[in-house]
C-alpha cells in the first residue's frame, strides 16, 4: 500500500481540517474500543488504514505508513485483552480507563477526578452509550474521550461553516487534552513501549503516534485561544478569580 505524501498540504484555520481531526478522533475511539470482528475485517481489508491516513495528510501534511497485516481475529482480540484488559496476575498492562493511572489523578481522589472528566459530557449534552450487555461506558475510557474530542472538533467545524466564534469549542479541546487525554495517550504509549505483548500493528501504531501528536495539537489550540490553566492546580491567594465558563 502507497505511503506517498498527501497531495493537498493542510490547512490552517479551515472547517475541513476540523473535520479531519473529527475523522481521527472517531477513528481512535473505534480502534481503541473493545475489537469487533468488523473493526478487524476493516484493517485487514486496509479501509481502516486509508480513511485514517487521508485525515492525517490532512491535518499533518505527512504519510500515514500502513503497518503490517493483522493476525487473526482471535489473536487481534486476545493481544487487546492481554494488553488493556487482563495482563499478567489479572491485570492490564496498560488501562485504558485514565483513573486506574495514578499519576493521571494528580492527588485528587477518583470520585473527584470522574466527576471532572464527566462535566464535560455533561456540558456538551452528552450521556455516556449504553452497551449490548447493558453496562455504561466508562467516561474516563480512552474511547470516549477520544470520542468526546471528535465531538469539540465537529462543533468547532460548525462554527467555523457559519462564520461564527470557534472559540468555545477550541478552548474545550485544548483544556480537555491537556488535562486529560494527551496524557493518557502519552501514559498508554509508554506502558506499551515497556512490554512484549503483541498487540495488532495498527493499534500499536495508532497509540505511539498519537502520544506526540495530542501534545501537538494542545500547543496549536494554545496558540490560536490563550494557554490551558489547569482548575485542579493550586492558586495563589491574589489569583482566586470566580470561575468563567470558557466553553460558551
Amino acid at each position: 500500500m502507497s505511503v506517498a505524501a498527501p497531495s493537498r498540504p493542510p490547512t490552517a484555520n479551515a472547517a475541513a481540517r476540523a473535520r479531519a481531526r473529527e475523522t481521527i478522533w472517531r477513528l481512535t475511539a473505534l480502534a481503541l474500543a473493545h475489537p469487533a470482528p468488523e473493526l478487524h475485517d476493516a484493517i485487514e481489508k486496509g479501509d481502516f488504514h486509508d480513511a485514517f491516513a487521508h485525515a492525517w495528510g490532512d491535518v499533518t501534511g505527512r504519510a500515514w505508513p500502513a503497518p503490517a497485516q493483522p493476525r487473526s481475529y482471535e489473536a487481534f482480540e486476545a493481544g487487546y485483552i492481554e494488553a488493556f484488559l487482563h495482563g499478567r496476575n489479572g491485570k492490564p498492562t496498560a488501562s485504558l480507563l485514565a483513573g486506574d493511572h495514578e499519576g493521571l489523578l494528580q492527588g485528587l481522589a477518583r470520585p473527584v477526578f470522574m466527576l471532572n472528566v464527566a462535566a464535560f459530557y455533561s456540558h456538551f449534552g452528552l450521556k455516556a452509550a449504553v452497551e449490548d450487555e447493558g453496562r455504561a461506558d466508562e467516561p474516563d475510557h480512552v474511547s470516549a474521550m477520544s470520542e468526546l474530542m471528535a465531538v469539540l472538533c465537529h462543533l468547532e467545524a460548525t462554527a467555523l461553516d457559519k462564520g461564527t466564534d470557534a472559540s468555545p469549542p477550541r478552548r474545550a479541546q485544548r483544556d480537555f487534552l491537556a488535562r486529560y487525554l494527551a496524557p493518557m495517550m502519552e501514559t498508554l504509549a509508554g506502558r506499551m513501549r515497556q512490554t512484549r505483548i503483541e498487540l495488532d500493528p495498527t493499534l500499536g501504531q495508532l497509540l505511539q503516534e498519537l502520544a506526540p501528536w495530542a501534545r501537538q495539537q494542545v500547543a496549536e489550540l494554545e496558540a490560536r485561544v490563550g494557554p490551558f490553566r489547569d482548575p485542579d492546580a493550586p492558586r495563589p491567594a491574589a489569583d482566586q478569580a470566580a470561575p468563567q465558563n470558557l466553553w460558551g
